[in-house]
């Protein structure tokens, strides 16, 4: 047998048994490229090929049907034409491989990179929308039309509660013996978002705002999202559907539109969001009321939330802390341009 020539984070027998229930060699090599809440990953080469194994950590069969149901979407929009990745299926017709309690999937290795707002034109801004719009649609024509979801899942924070989570992180960062610049920054944006709540609290969505909802990928983003490495721009793979659900389509339209035209600045890349949003309408069917009530419940959202500084300070987790400036900069910026914002999305 081939001897590794990276050292696995996965035993070798377990690589082995692993790419025993496949058609897809012995194993080369084993590089880690991502670790997250939800899963790892790993970058496998074999005397067959390239491949990505996926170890998802939550292996149970409750956990199970649910990856079973996102690897048949995602071979039928594969199917479609539509650029995605789909597990492949083994000896015995499965894609969810479930080894000594942990649960795994292998997909074709695919070449590519990551591209930002910043980085695509506005011509790619509006193929960018339109895939997304393609997906929206394909995804109802694949799984069927979603259920109506409980009254309780359509409401939007109180601010009450945000007011709340304002003073705990407060508290947690007035309490640090040594204050950094991160510590002032976020003490500053908490404040500044208090001030901001009391001001628009009226402006809450209710819930007879919500869009129409669907099937929707759940995390669609610039990492997400891989491009042609070389030649043409052009997205090769939609990677990453454990978020796959159901959610209002528009919003996850507005949502991704803000990661991926979001400057360091704070400030939002409106000419191209204006052609991503027209192009998203037009493949999707979205009318511009639907985009506007997204747009509304997003801004809304991002008004209450503070999920970078609750991993900094309540789980000591870091990773987001990069994103933080621009992120939290945007909620006031956004506020300041709403007009402009909802121009943008809705033409």
């Amino acid at each position: 047998m081939p001897l590794l020539t990276t050292r696995p984070t996965l035993p070798e027998h377990t690589l082995t048994e692993l790419l025993g229930h496949y058609r897809a060699g012995e194993p080369l090599s084993c590089e880690p490229i991502t670790e997250g809440l939800l899963n790892h990953g790993y970058r496998l080469a074999t005397t067959r090929g390239r491949y990505f194994l996926k170890h998802h950590l939550d292996g149970d069969p409750e956990a199970i049907a649910p990856l079973v149901r996102q690897h048949r979407a995602t071979a039928a929009l594969a199917d479609l034409g539509l650029p995605v990745a789909p597990p492949l299926a083994d000896r015995e017709g499965r894609t969810v491989a479930v080894h000594r309690g942990r649960c795994y999937a292998l997909h074709p290795w695919v070449e590519g990179r990551h591209r930002d707002g910043a980085q695509l034109s506005p011509a790619e801004s509006r193929r960018l929308g339109a895939l997304l719009g393609r997906v929206h649609g394909a995804l109802e024509q694949v799984i069927g039309r979603s259920p109506k979801p409980r009254p309780a899942e359509r409401a939007a924070v109180a601010p009450l509660e945000t007011h709340a989570v304002i003073d705990q992180l407060l508290a947690h960062i007035r309490a640090r013996a040594r204050r950094t610049g991160f510590d002032e920054l976020a003490e500053h944006r908490l404040l500044e978002r208090r001030a901001l709540l009391r001001t628009h609290a009226h402006l809450r969505p209710g819930p007879a705002e919500v869009p129409a909802e669907g099937w929707v990928h759940g995390d669609f983003h610039p990492l997400n999202l891989l491009y042609r490495a070389e030649g043409p721009v052009e997205p090769v793979a939609i990677v990453d559907w454990d978020r796959l659900g159901v959610q209002p389509r528009a919003e996850e339209a507005v949502r991704a539109a803000c990661i991926f035209y979001l400057r360091p600045d704070g400030g939002l890349a409106l000419g191209k969001i204006r052609a991503y949003a027209t192009a998203y309408r037009e493949a999707s069917g979205a009318s511009p009321d639907e985009l506007a009530a997204a747009v509304h419940r997003v801004w809304w959202e991002r008004l209450n939330d503070f999920w970078m500084l609750r991993w900094h300070y309540e789980r000591g987790d870091g990773r987001a802390d990069p994103q933080f400036p621009a992120a939290s900069a945007l909620v006031v910026w956004w506020t300041r341009h709403a007009r402009a914002v909802r121009d943008a999305f809705c033409g």
